[in-house]
């Protein structure tokens, strides 16, 4: 059984964002990168499944080679081997067209996404995939397991839950709850050193969209207290400036 994980590099959620060249670049200066929260929950439970039906694991991520130490982590998890497409991931369409290219020559029986990255909070490239390669998908799972070739996944869904089953191969996204995140530990991070990555040219168009500016939320006010007594104000103040009805 083959498994590939697609990984995203993010800022840790702490990190200060900040703008370049006229807000038009995102300024990675100081910056704190780790693995995308949803992927990390996806390779978890990719090693869990690998390793209860001698399987394999392999993660792959489109990036440029300022994040091959945080894909050495998810070799450090448990991955078998590592990918890095030699690209800045520009948008969501060139990043899928990238991933789906490596998994049409490994013949992978099960790909895994996190539901989102936490930066642009997209959700587009596990569809993208699927699409491209032809592929069934099951979105945005909190359990999966895997039974006789044939993947099964509980997702929640407006007032329940639904379980979903799929033939292989097929793309599915995880969802928090799906797991508890594997933490490396000291003899991970040391066979994690000699683990292969390996790195492939970008293949196709990346210009399919572009960012013109980026812009920060506005600055927070501070907070407005009104008398008990006077809660006509509080109307028009929610009414008038605020909007919300």
């Amino acid at each position: 059984m083959k498994i590939l994980v697609c990984v995203s590099v993010v800022p840790d959620t702490t990190t200060k964002i900040t703008f370049k060249d006229n807000d038009t670049i995102f300024d990675k200066s100081g910056v704190q990168f780790i693995i995308n929260p949803y992927d990390e929950l996806a390779l978890t439970r990719a090693i869990e499944i690998a390793e209860t039906n001698s399987g394999s694991v392999n993660v792959i991520t489109v990036g440029e080679a300022d994040c091959e130490p945080v894909i050495r982590k998810a070799l450090a998890m448990g991955a078998n081997e590592a990918y890095r497409v030699d690209a800045q991931p520009i948008n969501a369409i060139f990043v899928a067209q990238q991933i789906a290219h490596h998994a049409k020559d490994n013949s992978y029986d099960l790909i895994l996404t996190g539901r989102e990255s936490i930066d642009y909070n997209g959700g587009m490239v596990q569809g993208l995939i699927a699409e491209i390669l032809n592929y069934p998908i099951i979105n945005v799972v909190t359990e999966l397991e895997y039974k006789d070739n044939t993947i099964e996944a509980n997702r929640d869904i407006d007032g329940g839950r639904e379980t979903v089953s799929s033939a292989m191969p097929c793309v599915v996204s995880a969802q928090k709850d799906l797991c508890e995140p594997r933490i490396p530990n000291m003899r991970g991070i040391m066979m994690a050193r000699s683990k292969p990555l390996s790195i492939t040219e970008a293949v196709g168009e990346s210009n399919y969209t572009q960012v013109t500016k980026y812009e920060l939320p506005p600055s927070k006010t501070g907070v407005k207290l009104i008398d008990a007594e006077n809660a006509e104000s509080l109307i028009d103040i929610l009414h008038n400036e605020e909007k919300l009805f």
